[in-house]
This record gives C-alpha cells, structure tokens and sequence, in this order.
C-alpha cells in the first residue's frame, strides 16, 4: 500500500477553536495565546488494489484561485480529485471534515468536494454533528450529506469491503471512529484524534480537549503496544515532524 501525506501547514488553536497559521521557522508558540496548541492538519490518501481511500478532508480552504487546498495537494501528488473512491471520515469536526464539500462561488451552494467517491460516516456522529453545531461542526458545510446518495452510515463497529476495519471508539468526541487498513501483510492504521502524534502514543497523556480524555489516553496504550506487536504503520493526522510511522517491538 502506498502512502500520501496531504499535509495543510502548522496551526495553532485555543480556546476560540480558531485555526491560525504557524510558521515553524519563524513563529514563536509563547507569541499565541494562553494554551493554543500546535498542530499539523494532514489528510492522507492510501493507495490499495482496491481503491485510491483519503483518510479525514482537512480544513476545506481554498487559495486565491478558489481551488480547494487538498484538490492542490492531490494533483501536486499526481493524483486527480476525482479519482477517490472512498473518503473515510473518524469525525466531523472542522479541521477533519472542512474539505467534505466546497461552496461555488456566486451561488453560494456545496457540492460534494469528491463527487465519485463513497463517504463513510458514523451516524450517530452525523447526527451528533448537527445537534452540536459552531464552533466545532461546521453545520453548511455537511448539510449536503443529507441529500447525496454517496454518504453510507456506519454504525458501532464492522468491515467496508472486507479490509478495512472500523471501530466507534467514542474518546475524542463521542462518536469518533478509528480504522484499519489490511491488505496482504500490512496493516495502517489510523486513529484521527484518539492518536495524532507520535508522542501521545508513546507517552501517558490525557487531553483536556478529549471528550474522554481517560478513554483516549487508554485506547492510545492499546493500539501502540497491539501496533508495536503486529508491526502496524501509525498515520498521525496533528504530527508536525512524522507523519506516518511503523512501529516495531524492541
């Protein structure tokens, strides 16, 4: 299986669940405000026989010719937007589902960012998504969902076409969703917020901004010594530094 960082650049978040630019060369952490957070925003295409899959959709921002950010990224990785097959969404916050859909400009209406693929969502997370709104679900944004016929509802736990594995796992927000992807001996996995960086696998860490953060801290000391064990590859969607890792025992 191959693959394909798509990353969006560093930001920093706080409190106002703003995401603001950062450049690691220049910028300074102790500049932002009292306890913004420094994170990478990097959706993943894995390239399989089967499909060409992209793993979460970013922030949807687009650049000054209003091409959606990851449109950009996949045709700079020689891949065509319109060739995912399947999206795979761990949850509907705004900085993982922003590039779900995109709104045309002058008529103020969204499409489908990915209009051939499938979309996998949890349902209870769906529903969670519109109940909850601003400011971490972006409503306008995942309204088309509703109405498209390429949106399939996951619910708890199960198998998409018999390799890629996924489990409600309920640690970051209540309906976040985690998944494997086994193709011949290889397995990648890919956690979204429940395991975003390569230190908080390694380390004890419970996060305030989980809404278990005990859960999530519990479920990272799992998958890291189940993935150490069966040599699973870790793709960490908020890693500044590593992007994906395999982890080995020693």
């Amino acid at each position: 299986m191959q693959i394909i960082p798509l990353s969006e650049g560093s930001f920093t978040i706080d409190q106002s669940k703003k995401f603001i630019p950062f450049d690691t060369a220049d910028d300074q952490l102790k500049d932002r405000s009292r306890g913004s957070l420094l994170v990478e925003i990097q959706p993943f295409v894995v390239i399989t026989s089967k499909d060409i899959l992209l793993l979460d959709t970013g922030l949807g921002f687009t650049g000054a010719d209003g091409i959606l950010q990851i449109h950009h990224n996949l045709v700079e990785s020689g891949l065509n937007p319109m060739d995912i097959t399947k999206v795979l969404m761990t949850h509907l916050h705004k900085d993982h589902a922003g590039g779900m859909s995109n709104e045309q400009p002058y008529i103020h209406q969204y499409h489908l960012s990915f209009p051939n693929a499938q979309y996998y969502v949890q349902k209870a997370e769906m529903n969670f998504a519109f109940e909850t709104g601003l400011p971490s679900y972006v409503p306008k944004e995942l309204e088309i969902l509703k109405s498209t016929d390429r949106l399939i509802l996951l619910e708890g736990e199960g198998m998409i076409d018999d390799y890629i594995h996924y489990a409600l796992s309920g640690g970051h927000s209540p309906f976040h969703q985690v998944f494997w992807i086994k193709e011949g001996d290889e397995i990648i996995f890919f956690g979204g917020d429940e395991a975003p960086q390569l230190h908080q696998m390694k380390n004890r860490f419970v996060a305030k901004y989980d809404y278990d953060g005990k859960r999530a801290m519990e479920l990272r000391q799992q998958w890291w010594a189940k993935g150490q064990e069966e040599g699973w590859t870790f793709l960490f969607y908020h890693d500044t530094k590593t992007p994906f890792i395999q982890a080995v025992q020693h």
